[in-house]
């Protein structure tokens, strides 16, 4: 890269070019995930957007290829909750090195009762921590063949008031929808930031990063027909909030740029600049609950047992 490039501040709507490369977005079709893939898209590399609803990808899929001339993008089943089913979704990536993956896809359920998935998990903690870290383990042959694989954790400002109860991790005792949403992706970011430590101590050349949106609304998102259409009275309602918080297409730039910035390293977190919450991105310092080692080293054992995966995830 030339000197030039590398002291050019960072532009989100100049992005470097991708040609060559190979992206995974999991949870691709909507939200943030719709947003980083279609910005992702432009830099013609080959985005993959991992979902488990076809049709839902499909019109993900027409969108970004009528906004992005020439746009390489794809499908791929995936369903995070389906355990048993995440080795087959990779092989059938059909790729020879995957250069980035973006941990995108999640539930947030705000009512009760309790949900379990087929394996007898809690729906929230299982989409969006532990399917993330068993297709982790999958995709590891595939990053470490390319140059300098990427793992993009997408956390959530829900996760900075939360802390992790290591005895009741699936929320058996005490289900309160919002606060297990919270925990379930405060265990993400910590999964992150720890996997990038294992990934160093085993000299690996993928790096492992965290971004998260700041406060991102539908009602002052862009629309995208026909993947989701804002009308104008629900963004005129919304502008007063636009103060504090943006649209989800914003709130994809830190997750962009943590996939495609040269200067990112391993173990960081990228968020909005004002406040966290809004704003083009940039690195804040971890907190220090998403980086307690000990916590870390509990939560990963737990995840690799209710997972059944091997944990070292493929990397050693």
């Amino acid at each position: 890269m030339s000197s030039a490039s590398q002291s050019r501040p960072w532009d989100v709507h100049r992005l470097p070019s991708a040609q060559g490369r190979n992206f995974l977005v999991t949870g691709g079709n909507a939200g943030i995930g719709y947003f980083a893939a279609e910005q992702l898209a432009a830099t013609g590399a080959v985005v993959v957007l991992g979902c488990r609803d076809a049709a839902k990808a499909g019109a993900a899929v027409t969108s970004i290829r009528s906004r992005v001339s020439g746009a390489r993008v794809r499908h791929l089943r995936l369903d995070l909750a389906d355990l048993s089913s995440l080795k087959t979704a990779a092989d059938r990536l059909d790729l020879d090195h995957l250069d980035a993956v973006v941990h995108n896809a999640g539930v947030a359920l705000d009512d009760l009762p309790r949900r379990e998935t087929g394996d007898g998990h809690e729906l929230m903690f299982a989409t969006n921590h532990l399917g993330h870290f068993a297709l982790t383990r999958w995709l590891a042959p595939l990053l470490s063949a390319a140059p300098a694989g990427r793992i993009v954790t997408v956390g959530s400002f829900a996760a900075r008031s939360e802390r992790l109860d290591l005895d009741d991790l699936q929320s058996t005792r005490d289900y309160r929808p919002k606060r297990t949403y919270g925990r379930s992706k405060l265990a993400q970011m910590c999964f992150g930031f720890e996997l990038d430590r294992r990934l160093r101590a085993v000299g690996s050349t993928v790096l492992s990063v965290v971004a998260h949106p700041g406060g991102a609304l539908d009602s002052l998102t862009p629309s995208r027909p026909p993947v989701r259409v804002t009308t104008p009275g629900q963004r005129l309602r919304a502008l007063p909030a636009g103060l504090l918080v943006q649209g989800k297409d914003a709130g994809a730039w830190p997750v962009v740029r943590a996939v495609l910035d040269a200067q990112v390293q391993g173990g960081q977190l990228w968020g909005p600049r004002a406040f966290g919450l809004r704003g083009t991105p940039r690195r804040e310092p971890v907190p220090s609950h998403m980086a307690d080692p000990a916590v870390a080293a509990r939560l990963w054992a737990a995840s690799a047992e209710l997972a059944g995966t091997d944990p070292h995830l493929g990397f050693r």
